[in-house]
């Protein structure tokens, strides 16, 4: 771990996390995705240059490959003026493991911890603003999109069970915002119970708070496959257009 400025003289209210620790296997090649690059810069740039800009953040902690510290340090963090960044922390296995370890290193009297997957460089000012507005208000919040296409349950033979009601379903995205003593109970909880989770929500939903969902973007795509760095070029070139 290291501390870039941890802890700065005032407390921070709007901690994010910005877990960036996987090795992106379905991607395929050698380097991580979030070092792929997009619009001529790695990916984890554009989700952190977001969170810089942002009014209503005050600190980043980045989880990070131990390998990778150093780098991201110097061409990531400095490079790019993320004043922002207050520790770069090594990750973890998985990354609830990386996120864990982000939590470590957040102020205990911080008020909102806000957690955004490095590999979605769509996020927007109004989508931190929104989340961050409805933890403050219900504890607990996650940006999400209402199920458009028909979902089907299939059988183990391959062939279609039924056809699942689509009204109430939606697909979580990040950021998402927690009051910070929360997700740090419900991390504890689940590391000591052993309980694994891909998202952060999940976490939260099983220690037994309630999660209020706001709408997000069908721009805000993860990328996790090659297939993902064209669509992102393209959103890239719209949103120039605009």
């Amino acid at each position: 771990m290291n501390q870039i400025d941890a802890f700065p003289r005032q407390v921070p209210l709007v901690v994010a996390l910005v877990p960036a620790a996987g090795r992106g296997l379905r991607m395929g090649g050698s380097i991580p995705k979030q070092f792929l690059s997009l619009g001529g810069e790695p990916l984890i740039v554009q989700s952190l240059r977001t969170l810089q800009a942002a009014p209503d953040v005050d600190q980043v902690v980045l989880a990070v490959p131990l390998a990778d510290i150093e780098y991201c340090e110097k061409e990531i963090v400095s490079r790019h003026r993320f004043t922002k960044v207050s520790n770069v922390v090594e990750g973890g296995a998985e990354r609830q493991d990386s996120v864990r370890h982000a939590l470590a290193q957040v102020h205990p009297d911080t008020e909102i911890v806000l957690i955004h997957d490095a590999v979605r460089p769509f996020m927007t000012q109004g989508m931190i603003r929104e989340v961050v507005a409805a933890a403050r208000k219900e504890g607990a919040a996650i940006i999400a999109l209402p199920m458009r296409d028909t979902v089907k349950q299939v059988r183990a033979d391959g062939t279609i069970e039924r056809t699942v009601d689509r009204a109430p379903l939606w697909l979580a995205q990040t950021p998402q915002a927690f009051r910070r003593d929360w997700i740090v109970a419900a991390h504890k909880k689940a590391h000591d119970e052993g309980i694994r989770a891909t998202d952060d929500a999940f976490l939260v939903e099983w220690s037994g708070h309630p999660v209020a969902v706001v709408e997000g973007s069908g721009e805000n795509i993860k990328v996790t496959r090659p297939e993902d760095l064209v669509i992102g070029e393209a959103i890239l070139a719209a949103r120039k257009g605009r």
